[in-house]
């Protein structure tokens, strides 16, 4: 009986193209054993044959028992609701692409193929020093003591001729004399001479005897000649100009250059004279007016050869405007009559990463990355002297008080703000406590104290001619602030925070973040777009990556306006104080514009 239903289940199991019954052959072996067996049994019992069934349309990818469940695509890579865990680990649901060829025959990950190896720490140690040594290493796909392919199956990686020479010998391998340094001969040392001896010959050198043939005492480096030789030919190729690139300037041979034809009138009043002929009362204390936001561009300057970095409007009239630009060069341009380049200042070698008036205007500081601080004046744009500490001046700022016009502040590229007399030309004080350059400086609290921001992502607040900080603000969520603006109230500082936004603290005694101010919206992460004020306070304005320049409720913190005003990065505005719906911007495209 076993036999013949083991060959009838062959029968049944023999795939067939018929429909799913069960075939012939099995049949007839059944029938032919129930009726030739002599076991009453089996004649009385039926025979029940289960014939199998076939479901063409299973359920694929539905829960009956969810119908509310959310399907997710694999590549989004935003989603809108919050999705469980569960569902969005549930299978891919649907055909596959066909037009989602993979690369490569052996590819397991997206973009490629990746191996599995097994490299304890010890051994990816010593690997890793002997490849730094000797300038090779052990293949690294040696998987269970299998030697690896390496380059052209020698099983090692980088200088192989070494690796034979050497013997595959590791850091911690001994090497023969033949390889060794010197050939494997010691130095010898000299003797440590007699302890009971203290002078002359002899001497007790004990662990300070050098070795012999040892030159001690000998000046390591070039030698004067060579250093004169050296200064000599920079100072020549200084003079003359490497062929190609433009001429480097001297320090103390700065120059300028005046565009128009006469720099004085009929009157012999140069162009920082305040404008008498005009219907804008340039003397008005600023605020005094109501403040609108501008709608249209009512003129651009375009002077600079490559991107502003900076502008600044003349204090207290504001009919100039100056410009600092990544073509090395400062310019000073006309605001109320021709809007034309009045005069250029030539004397850094490098981009100009932030300039500052003088309470007076009279004079103005240039930062560059030349690592020079140059003072100059605005009127005869005469060069007046020069700071540097050998670091990248990255802010720069007059002490507002009108007794201590001769000072000013730099913040450096190595973590210090540091000081400057410009009588003297010494630094007078340092502050150095923040762990990165030092990006804004900003008095505050009727300039007896000042605000620093850095890379290292802190906020820290100073007594003015006092290195200690005062006051100290760091928090795990804070971003680095790269640029800060004070209100015209003098009572909140806005910093642009590199989150895209813009966040503000109280300059008073305590500092504390206003945690109701947060101005959102644009995105300027990785660049120091600089926020500004209204006169009137109303209204907090900025620049973006996009080029666009974005305004807001000082109150409400709403948006009110944005629109497309630069090809570039919009890194700078200033709104003018006298007349309340102008704003110049400058952006990395070269060009500044005057908005109305």
């Amino acid at each position: 009986m076993q036999a013949v239903l083991s060959r009838a289940n062959r029968f049944v199991n023999k795939p067939t193209r018929h429909s799913p019954h069960l075939p012939s052959q099995a049949m007839d072996l059944l029938t032919s054993y129930v009726s030739d067996s002599d076991d009453e049994t089996l004649h009385d019992a039926p025979v029940v044959v289960k014939r199998p069934t076939v479901n063409l349309t299973p359920d694929v990818g539905e829960d009956s028992l969810v119908s509310n469940r959310l399907y997710t695509v694999p590549t989004a890579t935003e989603i809108p609701v919050n999705v469980p865990y569960t569902d969005m680990m549930q299978p891919l649901v649907g055909p596959e692409n066909p037009f989602n060829q993979r690369r490569l025959l052996q590819q397991n990950v997206l973009t490629g193929h990746v191996e599995e190896q097994v490299l304890n720490e010890y051994d990816f140690r010593i690997q890793q020093r002997t490849f730094t040594t000797f300038g090779y290493a052990r293949d690294p796909s040696n998987l269970n003591g299998q030697l690896g392919a390496g380059i052209a199956g020698t099983g090692y990686v980088g200088d192989v001729n070494k690796a034979i020479q050497f013997n595959g010998a590791t850091i911690h391998d001994s090497l023969p004399k033949s390889l060794r340094p010197n050939n494997g001969v010691q130095k010898k040392r000299l003797p440590r001479g007699d302890s009971s001896v203290l002078e002359g010959d002899n001497t007790y050198l004990g662990p300070w005897a050098g070795y012999k043939d040892e030159k001690i005492g000998v000046p390591v480096g070039p030698s004067e000649e060579e250093v004169a030789r050296a200064n000599a030919a920079s100072s020549a190729a200084a003079e003359a100009g490497e062929k190609g690139k433009p001429k480097e300037i001297v320090v103390g041979k700065e120059t300028s250059i005046f565009h128009g034809k006469s720099e004085t009138d009929y009157q012999g009043r140069t162009y920082i004279s305040v404008p008498q002929d005009l219907d804008v009362n340039l003397f008005a204390e600023p605020g005094s007016q109501e403040c609108f936001i501008p709608k249209r561009c009512v003129h651009t300057w375009s002077g600079h050869t490559k991107g502003v970095s900076a502008i600044r409007f003349f204090p207290g009239s504001a009919h100039l405007l100056l410009s600092a630009g990544m073509d090395n060069k400062v310019k000073i341009w006309d605001v109320y009559h021709d809007r034309r380049c009045l005069r250029t200042f030539l004397g850094h070698n490098k981009a100009v990463r932030d300039i500052t008036f003088s309470n007076d205007g009279r004079r103005f500081l240039s930062a560059s990355y030349d690592k020079y601080v140059k003072l100059w004046d605005t009127e005869t744009g005469q060069c007046i002297k020069s700071f540097t500490t050998g670091k990248i001046p990255y802010c720069v700022k007059f002490n507002p008080e009108e007794d201590k016009q001769h000072i000013f502040l730099a913040g450096c590229s190595d973590k210090k703000v540091v000081q400057f007399d410009i009588n003297t030309g010494e630094i007078t004080q340092e502050y150095d406590q923040h762990l990165g350059a030092v990006n804004t400086i900003t008095f505050v609290d009727d300039n007896r104290r000042f605000v620093t921001t850095s890379d290292d992502k802190t906020l820290r607040a100073w007594e003015y001619d006092i290195p200690v900080v005062i006051k100290y603000i760091a928090e795990p969520d804070m971003h680095s602030m790269p640029a800060v603006s004070l209100h015209p109230n003098r009572k909140w500082l806005a910093c642009q925070s590199l989150d895209n936004q813009i966040v503000v603290y109280g300059s008073k005694d305590r500092f504390r973040m206003h945690r109701k101010k947060r101005f959102t919206g644009h995105l300027i992460a990785g660049y120091a777009c600089q926020p500004n004020f209204s006169p009137d306070g109303r209204f907090i304005m900025s620049g973006d990556s996009e080029g666009n320049m974005w305004f807001w409720d000082w109150k409400s913190c709403k948006v009110l306006k944005k629109f497309k005003a630069h090809d570039g990065v919009t890194i700078g505005c200033e709104w003018n104080p006298h007349e309340s719906s102008k704003v110049a911007s400058c952006s990395w495209d070269g060009t500044i514009k005057y908005w109305d």
